[in-house]
């Protein structure tokens, strides 16, 4: 039995837990979930359970969008 974990690389995920987009985004957590909340319908977030998902290329697509977060 081999026990091989397979770890992807951060810019390679499709969703981002609040704490990784912090980190790839240098982005606040508290800031990242009023941004989740405030903009729920912008279809960058993901709702797994109680855990909110962020999609990493749609949310990038909206900061390019915005001149201030």
């Amino acid at each position: 039995m081999n026990n091989t974990v397979i770890v992807v690389p951060i810019w390679e995920k499709f969703t981002l837990t609040i704490s990784e987009a912090s980190q790839y985004f240098n982005i606040g957590e508290k800031k990242l979930r009023r941004l989740a909340e405030d903009y729920s319908d912008n279809g960058f977030t993901l709702q797994n359970g109680n855990k909110t998902l962020i999609k990493r290329k749609s949310f990038e697509d909206f900061l390019n969008k915005t001149s201030a977060i």
